[in-house]
């Protein structure tokens, strides 16, 4: 028998990547739910390649009718609903930040903490990582192995699909307005993200620092180490999918390129490509729709000692968002939650 799933937040960006990507990685379910707010409930979202499912209202959802629930639909809607769901008996991955740090609740990606699954059970909530976390970690992971990474300082280059069918709407119109010479109209971004960039993400905090680069620092040593210190600077590009980080790292022990090379090659999810030549690298565009995270322009820091420096890219709505989920469900259904018969 397969599983009951559940996506929370069907018709947004995520949600629809998550609905794709359990169809694409054929996940053993034997139903797939799609749950939005009421405004959505009836309308269609496509599942597999020529699937439907009628979204239902999340507010009348019996969660004892799924046995796994993927939820993509903001923090508010996860506080209230999570709960619930795992009360109910059905294991919530949720997407947001409502539960990250959480200490009864296990911040996992499969390829670098698949450990932290076991403890499921405290709340029946898993959270998935900040997008810009999810491939960081995976490109550190290797090299932290390796070498005992003792800091890292990240220079995120974020795009508007991070704030989702909004955001990207925003780019599209805002693109046209300047070829067209409309008025530009701000809702989703603070300022015009067309032709610039917005060094600013997520809240402000006390510190001077926004939620977003918080995010980093502390889901990073989460996820990795907690005596990992991390600094991030969170920028919003004008790319509608793909993160990008240039970072910067400190190791324990001597670290050069070629051993860098050497520790990521074969890492599951990670793939290397750095020539260093035209073109040796990769950008968001080749990133869009692919699962991997990828490094590029490895090389040694000179100015510190043991440090290194590379490229990091990674669509965020698969690995930084629905893929890291449904890796997640996998994960548990192959090693902790098992089906009644």
């Amino acid at each position: 028998m397969g599983y009951r799933v559940a996506v929370v937040g069907a018709t947004g960006a995520v949600g629809r990547e998550m609905l794709t990507t359990l169809a694409e990685r054929n996940f053993p379910a034997d139903e797939v739910i799609a749950l939005a707010s009421g405004r959505s409930a009836g309308n269609e979202v496509s599942y597999g390649e020529k699937g439907t499912l009628t979204v239902q209202d999340l507010a009348t959802f019996d969660f004892t009718k799924a046995d796994i629930a993927l939820f993509s639909a903001g923090g508010d809607v996860s506080l209230e609903y999570a709960p619930k769901a795992g009360q109910a008996g059905c294991v919530v991955i949720d997407n947001s930040s409502a539960f990250r740090m959480d200490p009864d609740v296990p911040l996992v990606v499969p390829e670098v903490n698949p450990g932290a699954l076991a403890r499921y059970g405290k709340k029946n909530i898993i959270a998935n990582p900040n997008c810009s976390t999810a491939q960081l970690v995976v490109a550190m992971k290797p090299l932290h192995d390796a070498f005992g990474i003792k800091r890292a300082v990240v220079s995120t280059y974020q795009s508007v699909s991070g704030a989702g069918k909004e955001g990207m709407d925003e780019l599209f119109n805002q693109t046209r307005a300047v070829y067209v010479n409309d008025p530009i109209e701000r809702e989703t971004f603070t300022k015009q993200i067309a032709f610039n960039v917005i060094p600013h993400i997520d809240k402000f905090m006390d510190d001077g620092f926004t939620k977003e680069e918080w995010k980093m620092t502390v889901e990073t040593k989460k996820i990795l180490d907690p005596d990992i210190d991390v600094v991030a600077q969170c920028v919003r590009v004008p790319v509608f999918i793909g993160h990008s980080e240039a970072v910067f790292i400190e190791t324990k022990k001597p670290i050069d390129a070629e051993t860098a090379r050497k520790a990521m090659h074969g890492f599951p999810g990670l793939i290397v490509l750095d020539h260093r030549a035209d073109e040796g690298y990769v950008t968001p565009v080749e990133s869009a729709g692919e699962d991997a995270v990828y490094v590029s322009r490895i090389r040694v820091d000179p100015t510190v000692k043991n440090g290194l420096v590379f490229w990091c890219v990674s669509d965020n709505l698969r690995k930084g968002a629905a893929l890291n989920a449904v890796q997640i469900a996998e994960e548990l259904v192959a090693k902790h939650l098992k089906k009644a018969a």
